[in-house]
Formats: C-alpha cells, structure tokens, sequence
C-alpha cells in the first residue's frame, strides 16, 4: 500500500533513491530498434514538443474510455464476486483512475532531453534514455491524487475491491499504449509502469528508512546491493516457479500467459520492497499488516492456491539466501523464514489443508 512518506536527505537515502530510479531507466543499446523506433524518433518522442503531441493523443476523452474500459476488464476478471462494487462506487473509482493518468502526462510533458533523460554515446552511436530523470519529485507530485485514488478502493463496501487497484492500472496501461507510436511506447511505457508499482511498493520507504544506517553497515549494504537485482531475482523465481508448477492456473490464467506472467514479476518485486522496508526497519510488521492483508484479497479474489503462495515465499527466499555471503546469510535469515512462516500460519488459521503443489494445483 502507498503510505504518505516526508522528504529525507542523507548520504545513503540518496543512494537507494539513485538505485530506485534506474528501474525506470531503460537502456536502448539492449533494444532492438524496431517496428518504426529508431534513435532518431526517440529524441524527437522525447522532446518538449514530442511529449506534448504525445499527451495530446491521449486527450481526455481518450483516458476516460480507457479508464472505463479497463474497470470493465477488472470487473469481468472478478465477476463470480456477486456485487462487488455497485455502479456509483465503480464511476467514482474510473474518475479518480483517469485523474491519475491526466496529472502524470501534465508530468511527463514537462521532462525532456534538457533534464538529462536522453544521452547519446557517439562512440558506438548507442542511445540510453533515462525515461524518469527524477523519480523523487514525480513521487511527491503523483502522491496526493494517487492516495486519494486508493481511499476509493478502501472507501468502497467491499474491502476486496482494494486488491483490484494494480489489476486496474495495469489493465489502464496497456489501453494507453495501444494508442501510440512505438518510440512513444518505450518513452510512456517507464511512467506507466512507475504508477502501477508505486501504489503497491514500498520502494521511497525502503530509501527514507536507510537514513538511520552508515554507508559502511551491514544492513544498509545487504539492500544496497539486493536491490539493482530485484527484478533479476523475481525473473529467477518465477522461473523456478514454472518448472515447480507446470500446471498452475488461477482465474488469469497459466504462469506462462503474458498477463499472469507480468503480475507475477511485479508481485515479487513488491515482495522484495517489503522484505527490505521490514529489514531495514527490523520488524516484520509492515510485511504482516500490509502486504498479508493485500495477499488474501489477491488469492481469495483470482482463486491462487495457498500452496502456491507458500511455495512463492520459499523460492525467493532461497534466491535472496544464494546471493549473500555468510555473514550476510546470518542477519537475513530470520526475515525469509518468518516470510514463510506467516504464509504457513496464515493458511492453518484459515483452515486450508496441504495439497502437493508438484502436481500443479
């Protein structure tokens, strides 16, 4: 859940809000320039006037059928819930959805080559973008509307309707870049995806929370380097996990459908951001009164094995654990065993028996 969180400045919050910024950062010399983008449409997407013809193509009319169609799309994924929102909360959920994304284009016009978000190497003539040059002030300027935006999730009757928020954007996300050019999508796509995660990682926690640590502790320097490879770790995981369970499927879909595949990856990436907020700030509280809350809605509401969850917590767990050295291992390892405990105690507490999860439930 996003929490309103006040500035901090010291050496090592700099350095994790550095390290949370290249996740928007995409590297252009590892794309293949296809299918229209080129270098040369990308400065050109990328300038002021290029921004602006971008946010013009989605104008309001454009959002708010979007908007629309995606909580169409979300509520279909949960139509077996009988009334889940009736219509006044659904409109008045799409609104503050298609506020979110109009504040975040009057955002993005405003960045452009001049803020450092494009370099071009002459060397080997590869281009590298940084798509959000400053992803602390879009942070605090998309904080307001994005809280008020999940308050209408928990406002709403049915404390389940919180869980749809990332379903939503995500499927908000990929209506928007149908509409636009493919060097608009690389340039948009990094935006669209720092909404999507913010409501739902604690990423700008992570980075306030290391102010208490020196450069030279071991906790600050077991986050410093496990977080440039969170995204590597989940890819890891959610492999392992297709071969542990061949044939899973929820309501989504199979692990290997492109949808279900996407949530997953960001899934353990929020995983991750909780795990390293509750290590840094040495309890495992935020991870029980947050993200369990969040996980029952999510296996209630897709149909997710427990089993699945369980075995979810244990791989990554092993992952993180395969990375650290053994002194590292000694301070982790009572965060990734209580991961997996409070997802055993939960499923007993709820009265869910053991089923095999090799044979794919």
């Amino acid at each position: 859940m996003l929490k309103t969180s006040q500035p901090v400045k010291t050496p090592t919050v700099d350095r994790l809000l550095n390290l949370w910024a290249q996740r928007y950062t995409v590297d252009l010399s590892s794309l293949s320039l296809e299918n229209g983008a080129s270098a040369d449409s990308l400065l050109k997407a990328s300038s002021p006037e290029g921004r602006a013809l971008t946010a013009t193509k989605l104008k309001d009319n454009v959002l708010d059928i979007n908007c629309n169609m995606a909580w169409i799309q979300t509520k279909t994924l949960y139509s077996y819930i009988p009334n889940i929102l009736d219509l006044n909360e659904a409109k008045r959920i799409t609104q503050f959805a298609f506020r979110v994304y109009r504040k975040l284009l009057d955002i993005y016009k405003k960045q452009s080559i001049n803020t450092g978000s494009v370099s071009v190497e002459s060397k080997d003539n590869s281009l590298t973008l940084w798509a959000i040059p400053a992803v602390e002030e879009l942070a605090y300027a998309l904080e307001p509307i994005l809280m008020v935006f999940q308050e209408q999730h928990i406002a709403s009757k049915d404390w389940r309707a919180l869980g749809f928020l990332t379903t939503q954007l995500n499927f908000s996300n990929s209506l928007i870049l149908k509409k636009l050019t493919p060097s608009e999508k690389i340039l948009l796509a990094s935006y669209l995806n720092f909404v999507e995660e913010q409501v739902a990682m604690p990423w700008q926690r992570v980075c306030n929370q290391s102010a208490k640590y020196k450069f030279n502790s071991p906790e600050f320097m077991i986050v410093e380097q496990m977080l440039p490879a969170a995204r590597d770790i989940a890819q890891s995981v959610y492999n392992r996990l297709m071969e542990l369970l061949p044939n899973h499927r929820s309501r989504r879909g199979k692990l290997n459908d492109s949808g279900v595949t996407h949530s997953c990856l960001r899934d353990l990436n929020m995983f991750q951001a909780y795990l390293w907020l509750c290590f840094l700030e040495g309890s495992m509280a935020s991870f029980e009164e947050e993200l369990l809350p969040l996980c029952q809605m999510v296996v209630e509401g897709v149909e997710i094995k427990w089993e699945m969850t369980e075995k979810w917590c244990q791989v990554l767990g092993d992952e993180i654990i395969r990375r650290v050295n053994p002194e590292q291992k000694a301070l982790l390892l009572p965060y990734t065993e209580r991961m997996q405990e409070i997802f055993l105690q939960e499923r007993s507490r709820l009265g869910f028996q053991e089923e095999s999860v090799e044979s794919g439930v």
